[in-house]
């Protein structure tokens, strides 16, 4: 068997958006029959938060959205570039710091924004208006339009990283223009 293609969504605290980004990447691989190619996590660029729980506005939204919400905050740490394929920044200012904190240009390679997969922009483009918002100190509706972000996001990625696992030679899945397919929930 080969090598697990490693995924870690990094937010700030790792409550919010980046445990998000992780259950729905979750769901979504193993829908599509990967989950034994593909490891994903989550961690927070701080360590506020180390040891706690996801936002409980966080699990509520994921719960309603059909999504297992399992979840310990974590920091992320430079020494786990070596052992991360794709390290997926939820804003701007996340991509910026995990680039900095990245200890060879190699890893700094790895760093991606997570709406650059459902805009159809590739790594090098300007990341203004790609930020997934922080919700934490705002509404509920907050985490349900994040929630949709990440939903869309998600299914760009998962094209990626599927090409990436099914290729001979795996890097860093690349944002790839025209393979994002809208996620539509169904009404009840």
């Amino acid at each position: 068997m080969t090598a697990r293609y490693r995924v870690c969504f990094v937010c700030t605290g790792n409550i919010c958006r980046s445990p998000m980004a992780e259950s729905v990447f979750r769901a979504r691989i193993a829908e599509d029959g990967l989950d034994a190619l593909v490891e994903i996590d989550s961690a927070g660029t701080g360590g506020w938060h180390e040891g706690d729980g996801a936002d409980p506005r966080t699990v509520t939204v994921l719960r309603a959205g059909g999504y297992p919400t399992t979840h310990t905050a974590r920091q992320f740490r430079a020494s786990w570039f070596a052992r991360r394929d794709l390290v997926v920044a939820l804003d701007a200012g996340h991509l910026r710091e995990l680039r900095r904190l990245a200890p060879t240009p190699e890893d700094a390679a790895k760093v991606r924004l997570l709406r650059a997969y459902n805009c159809g922009t590739g790594p090098a483009a300007d990341p203004t208006g790609l930020d997934v918002p922080d919700p934490y100190y705002g509404g509920f509706a907050g985490f349900e339009e994040c929630l949709e972000m990440i939903e869309a996001a998600c299914d760009g990625l998962l094209e990626a990283v599927r090409a990436e696992v099914t290729s001979d030679a795996p890097g860093p899945a690349e944002p790839r223009p025209g393979l994002h397919r809208p996620h539509h929930k169904e009404s009840a």
